[in-house]
């Protein structure tokens, strides 16, 4: 099945970004983290503990961009990013409702995680619809 311009549109964005907060969190915690107003401090354990999301983003993020232009891989690489992002989104939904409202940076962020694994599912839905069925 050859992807639709919209899913590689979509892969390419939603690898981009993984791939990039992925590299910012791995290699360069403080000023990712900085940018949406955290300090981190030098707290060696809690280091470790944020940069390990980070390798997993990255790897995320290259799957993804390998569905952008392997039509082998688009379906599994938009089911991982519907689950990357939708799970990411739905848990600060979840930190909201337990913690607060966060700042307006992690608000944007929120919605920029729904955004794109919503239109990732719809994708991968809309994919498999046109997967011929196989014969029985």
């Amino acid at each position: 099945m050859t992807p639709t311009i919209l899913d590689r549109m979509a892969l390419t964005l939603a690898g981009a970004f993984a791939l990039g907060v992925g590299l910012g969190i791995l290699f360069f915690p403080h000023g990712f983290h900085a940018s949406a107003g955290l300090v981190l401090g030098d707290d060696v354990t809690l280091l470790n503990e944020l940069r390990s999301p980070g390798g997993m983003l990255l790897i995320c993020g290259l799957f993804i961009l390998a569905g952008a232009v392997r039509a082998s891989v688009t379906a599994p690489a938009l089911a991982v990013s519907a689950a990357l992002y939708l799970s990411f989104g739905l848990s600060r939904v979840v930190g909201i409702l337990l913690d607060g409202l966060p700042n307006s940076a992690m608000l944007q962020i929120l919605a920029l995680e729904l955004l794109i694994g919503t239109i990732c599912a719809g994708l991968l839905v809309a994919y498999r619809s046109r997967v011929p069925a196989p014969a029985a």
